[in-house]
């Protein structure tokens, strides 16, 4: 193990107790509150918008299927993110320039930005895996990055529950069907739902929606890129170890 990959571990391993530690009270509070808000939308509501959000991901998930490269399946660990790193500041630039593009046209314009934002997110997901050697052709690999999504953008009780699924990831897959049918969307879109909104919300203010929505989204795709970073480097390890 090189200087890099000692380095690397470390950080992963200051990411892993992160995402185990126990959600704090203003966490749980804040979470409570979500889940009123949530009981009081008529449940339709909730419908409507978690077929529009599977729909949405779905549809750029195939498209990111045919047009992200083959897995890289030479390199070290340092290659492969230092060609990440490059990816991660493509999208947050172009993720600054939707959110101040959309957030200075007003309501329209910066309601807009959300599924822009959220195309954004998932295409780079499917870049970071094949760049860490995953097909994402394997639908069980579009799934994986789907977890990492929602790990990245959830309440720290749903992180919990996430990183129990992805650091045993290897026998979880076992128990898979044999179609992604089966995730579960309802929560997927609460959860990234009530991370967001008040970022989104703030972003639609006439005379700061511009700098703020520049400023949520170079954010929220640099914790992305965080997260998808040591969510890929477990398994990586996990090779190494081997």
């Amino acid at each position: 193990m090189d200087n890099y990959e000692k380095t690397a571990l470390r950080e992963l391993k200051y990411w892993q107790k992160n995402m185990q530690r126990k959600p704090s009270i203003g966490s749980k509070m804040s979470k409570g509150m979500q889940d009123k808000i949530n009981h009081i939308i008529p449940e339709q509501a909730h419908k409507i918008i978690t077929e529009a959000i599977k729909n949405m991901v779905k549809m750029v998930a195939v498209g990111s299927e045919y047009t992200t490269r083959k897995p890289i399946l030479q390199g070290s660990l340092r290659q492969r993110e230092e060609l990440l790193n490059k990816r991660i500041d493509f999208y947050k630039k172009a993720g600054a320039v939707s959110g101040a593009g959309t957030g200075a046209g007003g309501i329209l314009l910066g309601l807009a930005d959300f599924p822009i934002l959220l195309s954004m997110k998932i295409k780079f997901l499917f870049e970071s895996a094949s760049i860490y050697g995953f097909d994402v052709k394997d639908y069980r690999e579009r799934l994986y990055i789907l977890y990492i999504f929602q790990i990245a953008f959830s309440s720290q009780e749903r992180r919990n529950e996430i990183y129990n699924i992805i650091k045993d990831w290897d026998n979880y897959i076992l128990t898979l069907p044999e179609n992604s049918e089966a995730f579960d969307w309802r929560v997927f879109q609460q959860e990234y739902r009530d991370y967001i909104d008040l970022a989104k919300l703030m972003q639609l203010v006439p005379g700061i929606g511009a700098v703020v929505g520049a400023y949520a989204n170079y954010k929220l795709l640099n914790q992305l890129g965080y997260y998808a970073s040591n969510a890929y480097r477990m398994r990586v390890f996990k090779k190494i170890e081997l």
